[in-house]
C-alpha cells in the first residue's frame, strides 16, 4: 500500500495527512475549499497547530502530500469532515454522504475505506455500506470499510497521532485488520481491533464522560454560589481522595466533540440517555449563566464597559467551535446596556462576526474583565496594566487559569467562586 487519499483538510484531516506523508505514504488531500488547496500545495496552512506547519512544509516539498479538489484513485481512502447537528441537536451526516459518493468512482476491489468523522452508532453499517452497495461493490467482500475514530487534544495532535492507541472497527474482521494495517505503519500506540458499530460507540462514551463530569463540577459552582461556598476549594480537597477526580467548572463546553458527540447517543437511545442529556442541559445553560453574573458584577453602572477575554473553547488554540465564549459574546453585543470590547490572541477577524480588539484597547476604561479562554497570555497576565488602564479593576476569571486573587487594587470573582458578590 502506498497512497492514501484523505478526504477533508480540517482539524483533523489535515494533521493526519501530513503524518501519513511524513511516514513515507504518497498522500492526496481533497477539500472543498479552494484556498486551503491553494495554500497547501504551496507548503501554507491556516489551521493554528503546534508543529503542523514545519511538517506540512517539509512534506509538501518532498512531494508525499499534496492537495486536490477531487478525489483521485487510492489504495486506502481516509474520510475526515467534519459531523455537526441539526438545530434539534441530531447528527448531520451529509458531508460523510458527500464524501462517500466522491470517492466511490475512484475505489476499486480491495481498497480500504476509513471513516474518522465521528458518527452516530450504526453509521458504517446503515448509511455508509450501502452507498456502496448501490455503487455495484459488496462492502463486505469487494472493500475493506471500518471506522477509526480521531482522539486527540488540540496542541498536541501531531504526538496523539502518533502515539495514541487507535480503535479500528471493521464492518468486517477482516476489514477491521486490512485498515488496523493503515495505521500500523504510522501509529507507536496499541492498535484496538473491534467492530464498527463498537469503535463508534466507544468514542462518543470517551466524550461523554468527560461532558458528563463537566456538568457535574458547573452544577456544584452553581450550588456552592448558593450556599457561599468556594467550588475550587471543595474540588481540590474532594480530588485528595485516591478514587475522586472532579473536573473543574467553567463558562460551558465547546468544540466539535463534547458539545456534539453525546447528542449522537441521544439521538439514538432517548429514553435510556437521560443523564446523558441533563448534562448536556447543564453545560448548556453556562453561557447564560455567567451573563448574569456578569450583569450582577456591573449592577451599579449605568453603562458598563465589559471586555472579554478568550473565543475558543480551549486555550492555546484557535478552534472556536462550538465555543461557548462566541454565545457569551454574541449576547452581550446584543445587549443595549453593555459597551463590550473582544480580544483573543490567537483568533484571526475572519473567524468572527463581530470586531476584535487589541488588550490595550480591551481594557481600557473596562469596568470589568472577564476571562473566557485558558490561554498562556491570561495565565500571565501584567496586574500592573490592569490596575492602571481600567475604570475599575475586576476580574471575572471564569477558567480559573489567571492565578489572581483579590487584593488592595484588584477584585477577582471566580466561576466557582462568588463570595462577596
Amino acid at each position: 500500500m502506498q497512497k492514501i487519499c484523505i478526504i477533508g483538510l480540517g482539524y483533523i484531516g489535515l494533521p493526519t495527512a501530513a503524518v501519513f506523508a511524513r511516514a513515507g505514504y504518497d498522500v492526496v488531500g481533497v477539500d472543498v475549499n479552494e484556498k486551503v488547496v491553494e495554500l497547501l500545495n504551496k507548503g501554507e496552512i491556516i489551521i493554528e497547530e503546534t508543529g503542523l506547519p514545519e511538517v506540512v512544509k517539509e512534506a509538501v516539498e518532498s512531494g508525499k502530500l499534496r492537495a486536490s479538489l477531487e478525489p483521485e484513485a487510492a489504495d486506502a481512502f481516509i474520510i475526515a469532515v467534519p459531523t455537526p447537528v441539526h438545530e434539534d441537536h441530531s447528527a448531520n451526516v451529509d458531508y460523510v454522504v458527500s464524501a462517500a459518493q466522491k470517492i466511490v468512482p475512484h475505489v476499486k476491489k480491495g481498497d480500504v475505506v476509513i471513516v474518522e468523522s465521528t458518527i452516530p452508532p450504526r453509521t458504517i453499517d446503515d448509511i455508509v455500506a450501502p452507498i456502496f452497495r448501490e455503487a455495484g461493490f459488496d462492502p463486505e467482500q469487494d472493500i475493506h470499510l471500518a471506522h477509526c475514530p480521531e482522539r486527540v487534544l488540540p496542541g498536541r495532535i501531531l504526538i496523539e497521532l502518533v502515539e495514541n492507541a487507535r480503535i479500528v472497527g471493521g464492518l468486517t474482521p477482516a476489514a477491521a485488520q486490512k485498515a488496523a494495517d493503515v495505521y500500523r505503519r504510522v501509529v507507536t500506540g496499541d492498535i484496538l481491533v473491534t467492530e464498527a458499530v463498537t469503535a463508534e460507540m466507544s468514542k462518543l462514551m470517551e466524550n461523554t464522560f468527560r461532558d458528563v463530569n463537566i456538568a457535574l463540577a458547573n452544577e456544584l459552582a452553581k450550588i456552592c454560589a448558593e450556599l457561599g461556598v468556594d467550588a475550587h476549594k471543595v474540588i481540590e480537597l474532594a480530588n485528595r481522595h485516591p478514587r475522586v477526580n472532579l473536573h473543574q467548572p467553567g463558562p460551558g463546553v465547546g468544540g466539535h466533540c463534547l458539545a456534539v458527540d453525546p447528542y449522537f447517543i441521544v439521538e439514538k437511545a432517548p429514553a435510556a440517555a437521560q443523564m446523558i442529556k441533563l448534562s448536556r442541559d447543564i453545560n448548556n445553560s453556562m453561557p447564560d449563566y455567567v451573563i448574569d453574573q456578569i450583569i450582577r458584577m456591573t449592577s451599579d453602572i449605568e453603562r458598563p464597559s465589559v471586555a472579554l477575554f478568550g473565543l475558543t473553547y480551549k486555550g492555546n488554540i484557535d478552534d472556536v467551535r462550538e465555543s461557548p465564549a462566541i454565545e457569551i459574546v454574541e449576547k452581550m453585543i446584543e445587549n443595549p446596556r453593555f459597551n463590550v470590547r473582544v480580544h483573543d490572541p490567537h483568533v484571526r477577524t475572519e473567524q468572527v462576526s463581530f470586531p476584535l480588539s487589541s488588550f490595550e484597547e480591551a481594557v481600557e476604561s473596562a469596568h470589568l474583565v472577564v476571562i473566557l479562554a485558558d490561554h498562556n497570555e491570561f495565565k500571565s497576565l501584567d496586574v500592573s496594566k490592569l490596575t492602571n488602564s481600567m475604570a475599575r479593576p475586576v476580574i471575572f476569571d471564569t477558567k480559573n487559569c489567571t492565578g489572581l486573587e483579590s487584593g488592595s487594587s484588584l477584585t477577582v470573582h471566580k466561576i466557582g467562586d462568588l463570595r462577596g458578590l
